[in-house]
Order: C-alpha cells, then structure tokens, then sequence
C-alpha cells in the first residue's frame, strides 16, 4: 500500500510540475477542491441522491407530491410543482455540468493549443490562414451562434460543446501563438534544428510542454464558459429536456414561478452551484497568472 501511495504522489507531483500548478496559490487550491467536490458528487451521484431525479413523487396517502418545502415528509430540498425531488435533482445537475465544461475545455484547449502551436511555428502561409479563421470565429457572436446550433440540430447538452469547439479556440490560439512566436527563437530551439530534428519532434519536445500551462489556464476558464452557456441555452428552453442540469432547474423554477410562490430552495441551490463552479475556474485561473505572468501581481 505504502508503494502504491508513494507512486501516486510522484505521479501526481509529476503532473503537477508539468503543468506548473500554482501549489502555493490558495486561490488555485480552493478552486481544485470546489472541482473535486463536484466531481466526487457527480461519480457518486446515485449514492447521494435520494430518489431518481425525473420520478413523479407522491405522499403516503397517494397525493403528488408538489411543492414540498424543505424537510417536509423526508424531502431535503423540498419538491418541485410536478413532484420531482430537488436534490437529486441538484446531484445529478453535477453529472451534466461537468460533462459538459471539462469536454468543452478538453476540446477548446486541443483545438486553440493546435492551432496556435502550427501558426506560431511555421509562420508563413499557415499563419495567415489559421489566423484568419481565428478571425473569422471572433466575429461569430457565442450565444446566437449556440443557439442557432440547437434550433437545427437535436436538443442536446453536445451542442454546446459544439458551438464552443468551433468559436470558442480562437482565444486560446492567438494566446498560444504569440508565446510560440518567441519560443521558436529561443537558443535550444535552433540548437535543436540545427542538429537535424525534425519539426514534429522540436514541437514535442521543446515548444508544447511550455505552453501546456497557458493551455491549462484557458481550458479552466472554458470549463465556466461552457457552464454558464448550458445554463442560459436551458434557460432560453434549447437545452436537452431528458438531461438533468442546473440550467433545467432554472428554467423549470422559472416556468413554475418558483419565485412568486418564494420557493427559494427551488432555484438558489443550482444558482450557487453554477456560480461555485464558474468561480473554481477563476480562482484556479489567478494562480496561473499570478504564476506565468509575475509582474502583475507587483
């Protein structure tokens, strides 16, 4: 046990100085932690909740169970105006939520790292081409274009992750190209190609694992951007009906006028989980920065 553990820790101390964490930062800690709670109740999350969150609850006495205040007959949070419960329901939002934004991030970030990596280091003709894309996405307004996406294909929580796959990289490119534009004059880059390595071969050994931390830095912010989307798409009603999502939620309290009827342990909960998580990927975000770019925190 004690060499499993110990290996554990190499591996994870090994990852974390590839991606230069921020392990010092208590901003960036507290924002791993808020992810790793989400990310505990979203694998555990039949464990947690405590009924299945889209059954129709009734009473002892066969009566629906609708509009239960919190604590009433067992409910933690209470029920919604068609029986549902809350907190399973809030559980299991975490499921969707982090599927979405670490999907999201992982496709932002590969795409961007791509894009900016082969624009910054070929330069040229690529370089123009890719950054006119680049261009291109950044005159693409998000939402519209998420929603757009959704009016013509299925409702569905994959077409956020459409939508920012395809416009949401163009930050994280230019970022990536303008460090790469100076990395490929550094002294061991030159060295390496004067020796005869190939492209690829500098690319991966010397160019990617200095901007893996940059990668990092947006893919945490992607993680929000996607959130924060899924939620307003639901809101609007394109979200996925049949997914269970915070987003759901607030749209359903709001359609049920959860705050007229001053259920606020309808539409808080959710509220705060989107804003806990959104804010995990700040705070993990100001430890990068404060990290790479050390002059602005003089």
């Amino acid at each position: 046990m004690r060499e499993i553990a110990s290996s554990l820790s190499g591996g994870f101390g090994r990852f974390a100085r590839a991606l230069k964490f921020p392990v010092r930062d208590p901003f960036a800690i507290a924002g791993v932690l808020i992810y790793v709670v989400f990310i505990l109740a979203a694998i555990f999350a039949p464990d947690i909740a405590t009924h299945d969150p889209n059954e129709i609850l009734y009473s002892a006495s066969y009566d629906l169970a609708a509009d239960l205040r919190p604590g009433q007959d067992g409910f933690i949070l209470g029920t919604t105006s068609l029986g549902r419960d809350i907190f399973s329901q809030l559980v299991y939002g975490s499921r969707s939520a982090l599927v979405i934004g670490l999907t999201a991030a992982f496709m932002v970030v590969l795409i961007g790292s791509l894009v900016g990596i082969l624009a910054g280091y070929f330069g040229g003709w690529v370089d123009t081409i890719l950054m006119r894309l680049a261009d291109i996405a950044f005159g693409i307004p998000f939402l519209p274009f998420v929603i757009v996406i959704a009016a013509f294909l299925e409702p569905s929580i994959w077409n956020v992750v459409i939508a920012m796959a395809l416009v949401l990289w163009r930050d994280t490119a230019r970022v990536i190209r303008s460090q790469v534009l100076t990395l490929r004059t550094r002294g061991y880059v030159e060295a390496a190609r004067i020796s005869g390595s190939s492209s690829l071969k500098i690319i991966a050994r010397h160019v990617a694992p200095n901007v893996l931390p940059l990668s990092f830095l947006y893919g945490s912010i992607a993680i929000g951007w996607a959130i924060l989307t899924e939620a307003s798409i639901s809101f609007l009603g394109f979200g996925d009906p049949n997914s269970i999502s915070w987003g759901y939620m607030l749209q359903d309290a709001f359609a049920s006028q959860a705050l007229a009827k001053q259920a606020y342990y309808w539409f808080i909960p959710p509220g705060l989980c989107i804003i806990l998580v959104v804010s995990a990927g700040f705070f993990v975000t100001r430890g990068y920065e404060n990290l790479l770019f050390p002059k602005l925190s003089r």
